[in-house]
Order: C-alpha cells, then structure tokens, then sequence
C-alpha cells in the first residue's frame, strides 16, 4: 500500500510554486501562449475587488490582463511572499504601474500606483483552475489622485477661497 509522504508533499507544494511563478513570469511578459500552458480552459477568479461580471475562463483573464497593459503599460507583478499545501498556494504580491490610459469612468492620471495584494490559486495536474484575489482598489485610486480620502488635506476650490477672502475683508 503506497503512501503520500511527506516527501511527495513537499514535492507537489515546490512543484505548484513553480507554476505560479511561470504564471507570473508570463503574465509580465505578455506572453498568452505560456499563460494558456499553466491556466485550464474553465479558470475562474473569483475577486470584489476587481468587481463584476468577473473572470469565468481562460480567454477572459487574457483580455482582462491585456486591457491592464493598456491601462498600465509599465505594469509588472513581482511575488513577495508563496506559501504551498495541497492543492493550494497562497501568494502575496506586488503590481506596480503607471496609469496612462482610462480605467472606467477615471482619465489617464500619468501617475504611478503600487498595490500588494493577496491570492489564492487552486491547482489540478499541474494547471492554475481557480484563483481568489483581493487588493484595497480605494488606496490604488489615492494613489492615481481619483479620490481623496476625507483624512487627507482638500484642495480648497477658487469659489470657496473668493468667499474667505471676502469674509475676511468684513472683518477687518
């Protein structure tokens, strides 16, 4: 009766790391054709962050990573942290990019983001199936200048600053 080691553990949790990396290494190269070897037809990325309808196959992660090339021609992903069990590897890590093309409702800002985020990814015969991912999009929008959180300094608007300056003047 055979029995899965620790040895055999230890092996498959090096071997899926391995993959994820391949996955990430395509991903910065825009290279769909390596991605399509380690992602399965049926991929599903689950994710609130990133909004609705989601990723539900393969053909739709590759324009969803193509459209943030457009955004973010410079984007690059780096791995900080992967840790490996089972069928699963857990992974933090880095996207760095500067949005020089539209993002839904918001312009161009010409301005650099670094967002780290946390992900799932769930493995079947050495393919990427399914994937959890989550990032805090309100502090990428800070970062752009599409919002300003009430915490920090507003710029006071050429009206408002009319009105001090008349205030001002009727108390002297």
């Amino acid at each position: 009766m055979a029995m899965y080691s620790e040895l055999d553990a230890c092996k498959q949790a090096a071997e899926n790391k391995r993959i994820i990396r391949e996955f990430v290494a395509a991903i910065n190269h825009q290279d769909w054709e390596k991605l399509a070897q380690v992602v399965t037809p049926d991929f599903v990325r689950h994710s609130s962050a990133a909004g609705q309808p989601g990723i539900k196959s393969r053909e739709d992660l590759i324009k969803f990573l193509s459209n943030e090339f457009t955004i973010f021609p410079d984007a690059h992903e780096t791995i900080e942290d992967l840790i490996a069990e089972g069928q699963k590897v857990a992974a933090r890590q880095r996207f760095t990019g500067t949005q020089t093309g539209p993002m839904g409702l918001f312009p161009a800002s010409g301005k650099r983001m670094t967002a780290t985020y946390l992900a799932i990814y769930r493995l079947e015969a050495g393919r990427i199936v399914e994937a959890w991912v989550e990032w805090d999009n309100l502090n990428g929008l800070i970062q752009l200048g599409h919002y300003v959180a009430p915490s920090q300094s507003v710029e006071v608007s050429e009206h408002t600053q009319q009105y001090v300056n008349e205030c001002k003047s009727i108390d002297n």
